[in-house]
């Protein structure tokens, strides 16, 4: 196993319920790798196994070279940041003693706490008590904690829940930084239009089983989806029956300024020669399965 995180055929059960199920995947150094499934699909036992909390039932985990349920523990923990979901902290202490307090845990640099809390917009409250901060200060904070000692790799489960746009902007830009400096990111979110232009590659998990792991080239390959275009202009009904008849073809909307058609990607050069040697196209686009689309392909079922 050679990867800054290595699952082989990993099952974890807690009393009779499966959780996760012969789960086998890696993550390389600089990646950043989207989780991704339904309540209850394993995503957050995957997590609680790279961090030590939970011993795999069979398989190995390796975590940064070692083992996270190992005697090694402590101090592979000293190279993870970990934003929870629900990010919770003694509300009597100020933003700076929250930070100053794990950096002290993590035996990290106290000296970072400042500028961090400067990086997620928090230096104008960085003295006032937690308990007047809003859920995205407080989910600001939590993403401070997790980057304290420029963390090797990096968990965040649902990041972004609670911050608006410009501070779901910056933290996108952070993650960039982190990952130009060699940092892994493993993510998981249900905001998947969000998160789809920063990530590298997905696993997706349904009932503890991985459903799909690629990059988006990969995951659209093996899914088969057939892309969209879109037409802008008015065709002739002998136009629209001609390119609605061919083999896959199929025409999700019509109106007086265009339409919508569903093609399958080996169609799709024909299809675009076609449209534009047809009177009456003014213009064209062309849009690929998004990684919603594919979510939904791959994990249909898997929450039934």
């Amino acid at each position: 196993m050679t990867g800054v995180i290595d699952f082989h055929e990993v099952t974890h059960r807690h009393g009779a319920l499966t959780r996760l199920d012969s789960l086998s995947f890696s993550a390389s150094q600089g990646e950043v790798l989207a989780l991704l499934g339904h309540n209850g699909a394993g995503k957050t036992t995957t997590m609680h196994l790279i961090l030590g909390l939970l011993t795999p039932t069979s398989g190995r985990v390796s975590v940064l070279g070692g083992t996270p349920d190992s005697r090694h523990a402590a101090a592979l923990r000293q190279r993870l940041g970990y934003l929870p979901e629900n990010v919770s902290f003694y509300e009597a202490l100020t933003g700076v003693e929250v930070l100053t307090y794990f950096a002290r845990l993590k035996r990290a640099d106290r000296g970072q706490v400042t500028p961090l809390l400067e990086k997620v917009g928090l230096g104008h409250a960085a003295h006032r008590r937690v308990k007047t901060y809003s859920k995205g200060m407080r989910q600001r904070l939590g993403l401070a904690q997790a980057l304290l000692g420029e963390p090797g790799l990096l968990l965040l489960d649902e990041p972004t829940t609670g911050l608006d746009p410009a501070a779901t902007r910056d933290f996108y830009v952070t993650l960039d930084e982190l990952r130009g400096r060699g940092g892994t990111v493993v993510l998981s979110s249900h905001i998947l239009p969000g998160v789809e232009p920063y990530i590298d590659r997905a696993l997706i998990l349904g009932n503890g089983r991985r459903l799909a792991l690629g990059n988006m080239e990969t995951l659209r390959r093996e899914a088969a989806l057939p892309l969209v275009i879109r037409v802008r202009g008015r065709l002739a009904d002998s136009d629209w029956q001609a390119l609605s008849n061919q083999p896959g073809h199929t025409l999700l909307a019509r109106d007086d300024a265009g339409a919508t058609l569903a093609v399958p990607e080996a169609a799709k050069l024909d299809t675009l020669r076609r449209l534009t040697g047809t009177a009456g196209v003014i213009d064209l686009g062309v849009e690929p399965p998004t990684l919603e689309h594919l979510y939904q392909h791959f994990s249909r079922g898997a929450h039934q």
